[in-house]
């Protein structure tokens, strides 16, 4: 189950694209909570603390609690806008969420036993992490940070698809029930090139 992760927020009032750079250049960022069947919010929150927030990865898989004058808003982040250039975070989208509804949200895959797998002791076998997290479909009470993809038994040619993730209760990944052309691949262990070089040394002695 997902750990909610709680961040305080400033009601604020809808203006034009100039009062938005005020609030930027005070260290506040502009956000906008939206969803279900209240009316959207328009909030700011503490750039420094969301920016340390954002270096983890629950801050874009997890239930947030968004608090407002001690009134919790559960939310997911949907969209992040940052500066091309400078550190800054410049707007945020959150969705509110219903805990009676099912959700969809990505969820990162974290491999494990990789290096102690035949494959991960073998230096001539190349193992590829296709995906990196993965469409996941559930109740918010459910959603995992995370999901562990046991690496310990891979060998050389073996492939890992979508369908082989153990998931957590109540978990579903929305992408097997339209048929086996999109199990995608997420791993996979394969020999690697021999360098040129190497295979001419021989010769050259």
């Amino acid at each position: 189950m997902s750990k909610t992760h709680e961040i305080k927020v400033t009601k604020r009032e809808l203006q034009r694209k100039g009062a938005s750079r005020r609030l930027r250049h005070a260290g506040v960022i502009p956000a906008i909570v939206y969803g279900g069947t209240a009316e959207p919010v328009a909030i700011s929150l503490d750039h420094n603390a969301i920016w340390l927030a954002q270096q983890n990865e629950w801050f874009y898989s997890s239930i947030l609690s968004l608090n407002l004058d001690g009134q919790i808003t559960q939310v997911l982040l949907r969209d992040m806008q940052r500066h091309p250039h400078k550190q800054l975070i410049m707007h945020l989208d959150f969705l509110r969420v219903d805990a009676n509804a099912v959700l969809t949200a990505n969820v990162p895959l974290h491999f494990i036993n990789e290096d102690s797998s035949p494959a991960g002791k073998a230096a001539d076998i190349v193992v590829t992490h296709e995906l990196k997290e993965v469409t996941v479909s559930c109740l918010p009470k459910d959603l995992p940070e995370s999901i562990d993809v046991d690496l310990a038994d891979l060998k050389a040619g073996d492939v890992v698809y979508l369908s082989d993730i153990k998931l957590p209760k109540g978990v579903e990944i929305p992408a097997l029930a339209q048929g086996k052309d999109h199990d995608d691949a997420i791993v996979t262990a394969k020999h690697g090139k021999v360098d040129a070089a190497d295979e001419e040394a021989p010769a050259a002695e």
